[in-house]
């Protein structure tokens, strides 16, 4: 299957989340407790998120499928943040993640961004450490959930540019 990394649309908002939800909830298990999936999951607020993160001057890179639909995506803040990068479960081990972020690196380099940094999944550090990017911490942290608050972890990471 060819894929083409294109920037978000307006109406790629759903697709998104969906995307997001499901690579959480899939991916998810394989690093992470079931609870703390679900605690993970919960947070996502659904796709206003994407509406208003590019209302507030992010930028969206998709990279879709030869039917258009979205298969992974890369969110960068203006400030070099990388606040998401997920693939569909569907859609692993294909290099889009590697393509998303070489993307990223594009976009940041036109607008004169000094760096790229992120808080990285156990899931994700692999493919952000393979893109040049290096752990500065791991950060546990907790997360409310159904009443309790559920320990998690990533790893913050950055990339000089």
């Amino acid at each position: 299957m060819a894929y083409a990394i294109r920037p978000y649309h307006g109406d790629d908002a759903p697709a998104l989340a969906q995307l997001c939800l499901a690579a959480i909830r899939q991916i998810g298990p394989h690093s992470y407790s079931r609870k703390q999936v679900e605690a993970w999951a919960a947070r996502h607020p659904g796709a206003r998120l994407y509406r208003e993160r590019i209302a507030d001057g992010a930028v969206i890179f998709v990279a879709a499928d030869d039917q258009g639909q979205a298969a992974a995506y890369i969110l960068i803040e203006p400030d070099g943040h990388v606040d998401r990068l997920y693939n569909h479960p569907q859609h692993t081990r294909r290099g889009l993640a590697a393509r998303l972020l070489l993307q990223a690196e594009a976009h940041a380099l036109s607008q004169k961004i000094p760096r790229l940094y992120t808080e990285a999944s156990e899931l994700a550090r692999p493919c952000f450490e393979r893109s040049g990017f290096t752990v500065t911490c791991r950060r546990n942290f907790e997360i409310a959930y159904e009443g309790k608050n559920v320990p998690i972890h990533n790893y913050a990471m950055e990339k000089p540019l």
